[in-house]
């Protein structure tokens, strides 16, 4: 791009800013790094703007729900964005497509596992199925889990495409507790992920826990979401499936939801 040009986009970049809905913005995104939440003043101070420039924002957002208040004046966001996600038609037809397929293969694997997909820049469980067994172990829905320490993530990240992957990686969030990776052992783990085709590893933040997922794909052979199941191993003695044979369940589901999300057995992955 020649100077000119780019000074030509800067200054239609000013010309059509939206200063408050960026600023509205800016809360949201503030908002959704911390479970904890902020009081007024540390989100004046996140943001580098004063409470006075943020109070009628925030406000606006409380009012229509985009973020509550806590007893001690803390500001968290809802499921509001969560639930606008769903209305979309493709999230939508996917997770009608998912659930009764989640709750075959937590019959079969007698364990709890969940339908998670990628949304500015995390990891997002859109929904889940608990095991058929007294006991189980899983994820809420809306829960959100890291990108970088997660075999979710790892498959989201293994199966898209480069320039994808890049985008992915460029504007991920951290999310509580996620454990940071080396650059070039995540891509090690990803490369790994690729050529056997699925995830597996202990959990980094339960112990105790294995993770085994797999890539659901859409037309053209393009990643769209990542079923989990967080295995649990019994030790009293009762049979049920082990981690091999909740592989070969896991890739069952996975290529049936694939086939009804478009996806053909000759499409490709575009790297």
């Amino acid at each position: 791009m020649s100077e000119k040009n780019s000074v030509n986009t800067t200054e239609t970049s000013r010309r059509y800013s939206a200063p408050a809905l960026e600023k509205g913005l800016d809360i949201l995104e503030a908002l959704s790094s911390c479970s904890q939440g902020y009081s007024l003043n540390e989100l004046s101070i996140r943001l580098n703007r004063s409470v006075n420039e943020i109070f009628r924002m925030v406000s606006t957002l409380h009012h229509r729900e985009y973020i509550q208040i806590s007893e001690n004046d803390r500001y968290t966001l809802t499921l509001k964005m969560f639930e606008l996600a769903h209305r979309q038609d493709p999230i939508k037809a996917l997770i009608q497509e998912a659930i009764p397929l989640l709750t075959e293969l937590a019959e079969r694997s007698m364990q709890s596992c969940h339908l998670a997909l990628y949304q500015n820049g995390r990891v997002i469980v859109m929904a889940q199925c608990d095991s058929p067994e007294r006991w189980s172990f899983g994820l809420k829905t809306g829960a959100l889990i890291g990108l970088t320490d997660t075999s979710s993530g790892h498959v989201l990240l293994a199966f898209a495409d480069e320039i994808t992957r890049a985008r992915m990686l460029n504007h991920h969030v951290k999310v509580d507790g996620e454990v940071a990776l080396d650059p070039g052992q995540l891509f090690s783990i990803l490369e790994t992920v690729r050529s056997q085709g699925y995830a597996t590893m202990p959990s980094a933040q339960i112990m105790g826990v294995t993770n085994i997922a797999m890539p659901i794909r859409g037309l053209g052979a393009k990643v769209c979401a990542a079923i989990n199941v967080p295995h649990i191993a019994r030790i009293d003695g009762l049979r049920r499936p082990d981690i091999e044979q909740i592989k070969n369940n896991l890739l069952d589901i996975t290529t049936r939801l694939s086939k009804k999300m478009g996806h053909s057995a000759t499409d490709t992955i575009k790297e």
